[in-house]
């Protein structure tokens, strides 16, 4: 990957529906030359989807926390990743160092189905601790990787 790649993914990552002539006079590159960088960025899994990124609040979502749980045994882990892709509330989940097992960013729209999420969740067989963090406002959500 070089400087050019970065000018076209940095493009890409402000605006997913950027056009090749965006892209193009991005990178100072012909359409044809972007395109066969896309496809190249795409087959490597550079670029792994192309995505919007929507307001919670507008979908009625007004509630985000962050669940830190424990388990009593590693051997849950499976049934508890089967768990977490059926939750659609669940929106991130990680594997993680420290004091907790799992670390979940939960999207919902109040404190009542968050609740019934953490029912949902503390009923999974294994966890034995959680931890929930309610996020009052957001300082900042950057999904760029990429240095500017």
């Amino acid at each position: 990957m070089d400087d050019i790649d970065r000018k076209i993914l940095r493009k890409l990552q402000e605006n997913a529906r950027a056009t090749l002539s965006d892209l193009s006079g991005e990178a100072a590159l012909s359409i044809p030359a972007v395109s066969e960088r896309l496809k190249k960025l795409e087959a490597s899994g550079v670029i792994l989807r192309y995505a919007a990124i929507l307001d919670p609040a507008a979908l009625n979502k007004h509630l985000m926390a962050l669940m830190f749980l424990r388990f009593d045994n590693p051997k849950h882990g499976d049934r508890f990743a089967g768990f977490v892709r059926q939750e659609p509330e669940i929106k991130e989940c990680y594997y993680i160092t420290g004091d907790f097992d799992y670390s979940l960013k939960i999207v919902t729209e109040n404190t009542g189905t968050l609740e019934k999420l953490l029912t949902r969740i503390k009923n999974v067989p294994g966890v034995v601790k959680t931890q929930t963090i309610v996020i009052l406002s957001t300082i900042t959500d950057n999904p760029s990787i990429l240095p500017e």
